[in-house]
């Protein structure tokens, strides 16, 4: 009994805490899209009380779901890496830990999230982020909790094998931490619905720009392109990168058939045979 009260406050903090986050971040980017905004769209637009939805599963599920496999992960590369990598990688100043994990966290989360565009019984998953046909803040945290939990694993799997990230520590090793904030943060900002551009440093720094060509429905020759989530340098390495100076996306959403209804959404690609 005294675990499941534990169990049902921790859930209620958790879901706290995602109320409060869901304040700031309105209050941060609807004046914003307001002022700065690339397209007439209301701010409670078609699919908001969908996408809402997904934002707090997306805060509490793909947590969960990689509980398991990222303990066994971090288990694993500490029993085998040697030891010497990790006194080294440890003995790094933070900032400097940091900076590394995300160029690699990066690397991890481009490769993951191109693999979700190319492996059909991944795409079932990742095609439910691409269904939305306005683009704003919020379409962010629109994704199934399994394409989150999979681009999450690819992203931390590489700082764990380099030792970037080192969760079986004495302490509360805040690499991880860190890298988990700076990205969803920056993953709202670049779904905005704002017209800002970068100019030269667009290919160096994620721009809203950058991400909405991600999202393209105009037609194959500018689809599959962006995969990075902050750093486009890594596309150009790879021949997706894809952002032309003037011109902006002309319609967003997918071909691919996805459920109208949140519920369908959750369980057709469990479902789903190619």
């Amino acid at each position: 009994m005294i675990g499941i009260v534990h169990h049902l406050a921790s859930f209620g903090v958790d879901i706290f805490r995602l109320c409060i986050w869901l304040v700031v971040l309105m209050v941060i980017f609807v004046p914003i899209e307001r002022w700065s905004g690339l397209h007439p769209q209301r701010v409670f637009r078609k699919a908001f009380a969908a996408d809402l939805v997904y934002y707090f599963l997306s805060g509490l599920l793909p947590n969960l779901l990689l509980i398991l496999p990222m303990t066994i992960t971090a288990w694993v590369v500490h029993s085998f890496a040697p030891g010497r990598l990790y006194a080294t990688m440890g003995a790094m100043p933070l900032w400097a830990r940091f900076a590394a994990a995300m160029v690699v966290g990066e690397l991890g989360s481009y490769w993951g999230h191109r693999w979700m565009h190319q492996i059909p019984v991944l795409w079932r998953f990742h095609a439910i982020h691409h269904s939305a046909e306005e683009i704003d803040w919020l379409v962010n945290t629109r994704a199934h909790p399994v394409d989150l939990a999979f681009t999450r694993m690819c992203a931390f799997i590489p700082m764990y094998l380099l030792g970037l990230a080192q969760p079986l520590g004495n302490s509360l090793d805040m690499v991880p931490v860190l890298v988990t904030v700076v990205g969803t943060i920056w993953g709202f900002f670049i779904h905005s619905n704002v017209s800002w551009r970068f100019g030269k440093l667009e290919w160096l720094v994620s721009s809203p720009a950058f991400h909405h060509w991600h999202h393209t429905n105009d037609g194959p020759e500018t689809q599959n392109k962006n995969f990075a989530p902050m750093l486009p340098w890594i596309d150009k390495c790879f021949g997706t990168f894809y952002l032309p100076k003037q011109a902006w996306p002309a319609k967003y959403g997918t071909d691919a058939p996805v459920a109208a209804n949140l519920g369908g959404q959750l369980v057709q690609p469990l479902l789903q045979r190619d």
